[in-house]
């Protein structure tokens, strides 16, 4: 059953409706939907980090050895920058267990996430899309300030690290209630795949708090949008139409190979309403 922070789709129609329809968006964006997505293949999936998945011996000295070590034993070139935000994101974006989640501006990079594990075909995905721009109106000086400077939108990673130079300065920020603030911004260009997929992170100013969590207290702020596993390679064959593909995501061999094997590999049965699933002619 749909909800007003939760939908669930009918069909593709619907779903791009909901997907690029702003009026729910507190920020109310004049030009543009201030919005960042994350699509997950399973929408029982909660939005934990790879942090929060070593729940049993994550905290805040766990997650300070890991950056250090991978400091220490990256090239010295890895980081286009030697301070904690921009090697948070090199970790990341290379597997490191940290506090960041990946997500995009476009809801089409989305729905590829989405739909791209054939293996959960039999499972509803779903789609996450949050107001920015609201989440950091929430924010206290001098984080706000930083942004606020700029007329609002993202940060980047020299502006958290002008209002929070480490992990333990940006984890003194809470709210009034005692917890952690979101924060989201855009990575370094670290490779074609941080700009193909119009990259953002979103880090939470406490190492193992669960994003998921931190969004039921702010039901206004965001959309959850459940596609149903009878659509999913509906919206597939949608998305390799329009060349929305690990080949591009994933530029070079490995993700060439991935779309290929995908493409050409075992298809979980086709919906009857399905426009016609590629593969091999």
């Amino acid at each position: 059953m749909s909800t007003p922070s939760e939908i669930r789709v009918k069909d593709w129609s619907q779903l791009m409706a909901v997907l690029t329809d702003d009026k729910w968006q507190p920020s109310c964006g004049k030009y543009r939907a201030n919005v960042v997505y994350r699509g997950l293949s399973n929408a029982r999936y909660d939005l934990h980090t790879s942090l929060f998945r070593l729940r049993d011996r994550a905290s805040g000295e766990v997650e300070q050895h890991l950056l250090r070590n991978f400091r220490k034993y990256a090239h010295r070139d890895t980081s286009p920058g030697d301070w904690d935000w921009n090697w948070l994101s090199v970790g990341q974006h290379h597997g490191l267990p940290t506090r960041l989640l990946d997500w995009t501006f476009s809801p089409y990079v989305a729905l590829h996430f989405a739909t791209s594990n054939v293996q959960h075909f039999d499972q509803d995905a779903a789609v996450w899309c949050v107001d920015y721009v609201a989440t950091h109106n929430l924010l206290p000086a001098p984080l706000y300030d930083e942004i606020a400077a700029l007329g609002g939108g993202l940060f980047t990673t020299e502006m958290l690290n002008k209002a929070a130079k480490s992990l333990d300065e940006f984890d003194k920020y809470r709210d009034p209630h005692g917890r952690g603030l979101l924060v989201f911004f855009e990575p370094p260009s670290l490779d074609d795949r941080i700009v193909n997929q119009s990259a953002v992170f979103s880090a939470i100013s406490h190492p193992t708090a669960c994003l998921s969590d931190w969004l039921l207290d702010h039901r206004d702020l965001y959309r959850k949008i459940v596609i149903p596993a009878d659509q999913k390679w509906i919206v597939r064959n949608y998305l390799d139409q329009a060349n929305v593909t690990e080949r591009v995501l994933f530029p070079g061999l490995d993700g060439l190979s991935q779309w290929l094997l995908r493409y050409y590999g075992n298809r979980p049965t086709m919906h009857p309403q399905a426009p016609g699933a590629p593969g091999p002619n």
